[in-house]
């Protein structure tokens, strides 16, 4: 897999790569396959216990406490992934990064089945510590593993399993939780399936293929290592952070992520347990839709790159104003008339269908912050720091959102409030980097035409 070298009178000199025979279990979409596996089973099951609301249980505010917990630790864990992986490599970042999901799960069957509090708060600890380790190990690879003219349908394919989580969960606490049509907590059955799926995950990362395993059909070698000294790696790490074009995208990350406690939280405050298991179950369908939508839309290269990302930016940004409008609407009115809506009552129809919608621009503002953070990266390893650097500062904004959502009235009525603020403050910043893409001869662009020229000769 590697390039080949010639030496000639001038010294030794780098030879193009040759197309090769692709085996199935050393695939991209193998890989992305256990990749996504991976990822139903840790934060896709993650998300499906908090799309019932709360976790699954009454009252938000003590699961939100241990969620910011979890993402406060996941932007430390986060920023020192890149130093991880020069010691163990990106599969056993990931494999290490799988660990603290079932120590999260159980703590929320203790606290639904017996009220036990504490070990919400712990297993959110452990999660946290392992989950930012996972969350930038699985970025770095789902951007650097594909080719790079089937990177967004192969990132939005990944995406789907996370989703997949949510699908499952719900359909399962759907037919737990169907006779319930009024508020309360979900069944703690629920759980015990859950966290025997998230130990699941640990020994599926075993089938990961190292980068150096990996077979392109073009040939081209995945290059996925770290070789500075993690004192150096903390450094350039740092100062990636600092760089402008990433400066400027921290508000479109923040706008996107911190959106999930606010659905969340909604969803868990004025439904009954069945319309929330609904909830979770028809929002993860609809987001798989959306992205993979956006992967293929991102990945025709046949029209230019600088139509591409703005298209998609424009229509991304409309369509979440639009949907910001109408939560902030509804929450203003429900914070007056206290509705706990079931889907035989009128009404529904108008609070639901919003919660569908924000989920979808959640899965779509995820697909497009890989799509710019694979444009602004130069190599490999910044691709590592710069997938770190995205996952951490989602956990912090997550942090924030969580922590928040653990006040009562910002749960009620003042989270929506403010993601509409993000949103809007983000729009200028993030264009400043869209724009720019595809407006000279793009890398992603070059890179697709040598690798279609070096298959088409394979084929000659």
């Amino acid at each position: 897999m590697a390039d080949k070298t010639e030496t000639t009178r001038e010294g030794t000199r780098a030879v193009e790569p040759e197309p090769v025979p692709v085996k199935w279990y050393r695939s991209v979409f193998y890989n992305a396959t256990i990749l996504g596996m991976c990822s139903f089973a840790a934060p896709g099951l993650w998300g499906a216990m908090n799309s019932l609301g709360a976790g699954g249980a009454q009252e938000p505010y003590l699961v939100n406490t241990g969620n910011a917990l979890t993402f406060c630790l996941m932007v430390v864990s986060c920023w020192l992934t890149s130093s991880i992986v020069k010691y163990i490599g990106i599969k056993g970042a990931l494999f290490i990064g799988t660990m603290g999901y079932a120590p999260y799960g159980a703590g929320l069957y203790l606290n639904n089945r017996y009220g036990v509090e504490w070990l919400v708060i712990v297993g959110a600890a452990f999660c946290g510590i392992s989950a930012g380790i996972f969350w930038a190990a699985e970025a770095a690879i789902a951007i650097a593993y594909p080719e790079a003219r089937n990177r967004a349908r192969m990132v939005a394919y990944w995406l789907t399993w996370t989703r997949v989580g949510q699908i499952v969960g719900g359909a399962i606490n759907l037919g737990l939780n169907a006779t319930k049509n009024g508020a309360g907590k979900v069944s703690y059955t629920v759980y015990l399936i859950f966290v025997a799926l998230q130990a699941s995950g640990t020994l599926v990362a075993l089938l990961l293929n190292k980068p150096s395993q990996v077979q392109r059909p073009s040939g081209v070698p995945v290059e996925l290592n770290i070789f500075d000294s993690p004192w150096q790696e903390i450094k350039a790490t740092t100062r990636a952070f600092l760089e402008k074009k990433f400066l400027l995208i921290i508000l479109w990350i923040g706008q996107g992520v911190y959106a999930e406690a606010v659905f969340f939280t909604y969803n868990s405050l004025w439904f009954s347990v069945r319309a929330r298991a609904l909830g979770s179950f028809l929002s993860g369908i609809v987001a798989v839709i959306a992205g993979n939508l956006l992967g293929l839309w991102l990945d025709q290269h046949h029209i230019p790159l600088r139509k591409r990302s703005r298209w998609a930016f424009i229509v991304i940004v409309t369509l979440q104003g639009a949907w910001w409008l109408w939560l902030t609407i509804n929450v203003t009115e429900y914070h007056k008339t206290q509705p706990t809506f079931d889907w035989i009552d009128p009404g529904f129809g108008k609070g639901f269908g919003v919660f569908i919608f924000l989920v979808a621009g959640f899965q779509l503002n995820y697909n497009f912050s890989y799509f710019i953070i694979s444009q602004i990266s130069t190599s490999p390893q910044e691709t590592i720091r710069l997938a770190a650097l995205l996952r951490g500062t989602e956990s912090a904004w997550q942090a924030l959102s969580y922590g928040l959502n653990a006040i009562p009235i910002i749960a009620a009525v003042g989270g929506p409030y403010i993601n509409f603020g993000l949103w809007a403050l983000a729009l200028i910043p993030t264009w400043l980097v869209v724009k720019d893409f595809g407006v000279n001869k793009d890398k992603d662009d070059l890179e697709n035409l040598g690798e279609a020229q070096r298959e088409d000769l394979h084929k000659e």
